[in-house]
């Protein structure tokens, strides 16, 4: 796939606009502001746009219109579904805390999780890879070398874990197993505690933890805050029965709304609820967070019923995915419902830290890292193993890659490679294109309000007078 010549940028452009108004649309109606802010985050780098573009991505992939030059040789009635993380890119990756109280790094953010072709994974994360080596000015062939690393390391776990020898699966990114800069992440995030996150979020007044008023923070009427904790009682049945053994754990001591939380599309309403936590000791509370999940892109070109009717709403999806693509997932994962659109629930955990590539310019570096982020991929398709044949995936993961892959050894590598240089160009390309349509206010809905002199005659200073 080649960058489009300038006669068809005009096509792609529009293209480009129906794709985000069907993504975020529902977001323009509710809340211009926020989806200024976030095409304003689109618009600062190729990076930043691909990353924030999983619909467009998938778009393309879907309509067949970012194949590459290669066919996708790899796809069978069982590799096409298989549990995808579905907006893998790199910075998808961070740190956790998983239920056995183990610090692991490994992939993170599955709100676009879903079942379907495990190469469309691969994909978006080289194409990320190449968009990141463009902005490090590595080469071409340099950029080569990294998808290569990161192919042939997710090639040789996912056959490691395909033999039935689990004990060559080689054991999860600790502390004890990590080199380089996971291993820098993984003790960033060592050195943080609960009472650190406890503190940036709360305060004691009369000998209890309440969350902190002003900032983000959003103070609740008596009925938001009574269907809040209706919706947090639902929550509570979603657990599973081994999560949690102490009942004073449910205790709920404050709750609040917030705006604007993290950097997803929906800069929408969410709420932290405040939780006596696993002791009476005040340093030991926790704080979970409400937030609406939203459809995944690739639900849009994965149309099997049996897929979409197997999920309750958009909350109850987003957890059932994420507990088959991590393993010993946070404890606190659950759903809900509230004013009828499905909920996430999850901890605010302080030992979440994601990678940061801002220091790592070394191509030798770098080849180390995408070489790990290769066999943390193939440990997530790998993970959801349910012989009983209940689940949307009833067969090993592995062993139906494995052989797909085997199929056609030779092709794979190149396959990846090629379309990380033909999509890594047609992602900055895109970028370009939508920052020309965003400074050219050519963005439907997305003007800036007119100030209070607009309609005014121009004075001598260039400012608008007061008709």
């Amino acid at each position: 796939m080649s960058v489009p010549p300038l006669n068809d940028e005009q096509t792609r452009g529009k293209e480009i606009l129906a794709v985000l108004d069907t993504a975020f649309g529902d977001l323009l109606a509710a809340d211009p502001a926020a989806l200024r802010a976030l095409y304003r985050r689109l618009a600062a780098s190729a990076l930043a746009f691909h990353r924030g573009t999983a619909c467009l991505f998938h778009h393309d992939l879907g309509s067949g219109t970012a194949g590459g030059p290669r066919p996708d040789a790899y796809l069978d009635e069982r590799t096409s579904r298989v549990w995808i993380h579905g907006d893998l890119h790199v910075e998808s990756f961070g740190t956790r805390l998983d239920a056995n109280g183990c610090l692991v790094f490994g992939a993170d953010g599955f709100d676009e999780a879903y079942v379907g072709p495990f190469t469309w994974d691969l994909k978006r994360f080289v194409a990320s890879l190449a968009v990141l080596g463009h902005t490090k000015a590595l080469g071409d062939e340099q950029i080569t070398e990294l998808v290569t690393c990161y192919a042939t390391a997710y090639r040789d776990r996912i056959h490691a874990l395909a033999t039935g020898a689990r004990s060559d699966e080689g054991p999860p990114l600790t502390t004890d197993t990590a080199e380089g800069p996971l291993l820098d992440t993984l003790r960033c995030a060592r050195s943080l505690t609960r009472l650190g996150l406890l503190e940036s979020l709360t305060e004691i007044r009369d000998f209890e933890r309440r969350f902190t008023s002003g900032g983000d923070a959003i103070e609740l009427d008596a009925a938001t805050r009574y269907k809040v904790l209706a919706a947090f009682d639902g929550y509570l049945e979603t657990l599973p029965d081994a999560s949690l053994a102490r009942p004073e754990s449910y205790r709920v001591k404050d709750v609040v709304g917030r705006r604007g939380i993290g950097s997803g599309p929906a800069d929408r309403l969410s709420y932290d609820i405040l939780l006596e936590g696993h002791s009476d000791a005040l340093e030991d509370d926790v704080v979970i967070t409400i937030r609406q999940a939203r459809s995944p892109a690739v639900a849009r070109y994965v149309t099997d019923p049996a897929i979409r009717d197997r999920f309750v709403h958009e909350g109850h999806r987003t957890v059932v995915c994420r507990r088959a693509l991590q393993e010993h997932p946070d404890p606190w994962l659950g759903w809900t419902e509230l004013d009828g659109a499905g909920q996430v629930v999850s901890e605010v955990s302080p030992y979440a830290v994601g990678l940061d590539w801002e220091g790592i310019d070394d191509p030798e570096e770098m080849a180390q890292v995408v070489a790990d982020l290769g066999r943390a991929t193939a440990a997530m398709h790998a993970a959801a193993d349910d012989p009983s044949g209940e689940s949307l995936v009833p067969f090993p993961a592995e062993r139906a890659i494995d052989a797909a892959i085997a199929g056609d050894e030779e092709g794979f590598v190149p396959l990846l490679v090629d379309f990380a240089h033909a999509y890594g160009a047609r992602a900055r390309a895109d970028h370009r294109i939508f920052v020309d349509l965003l400074r050219g206010g050519q963005v439907p809905g997305l003007q800036e309000k007119p100030g209070p002199w607009a309609d005014g005659p121009v004075d001598k200073t260039g400012r608008r007078q007061n008709p």
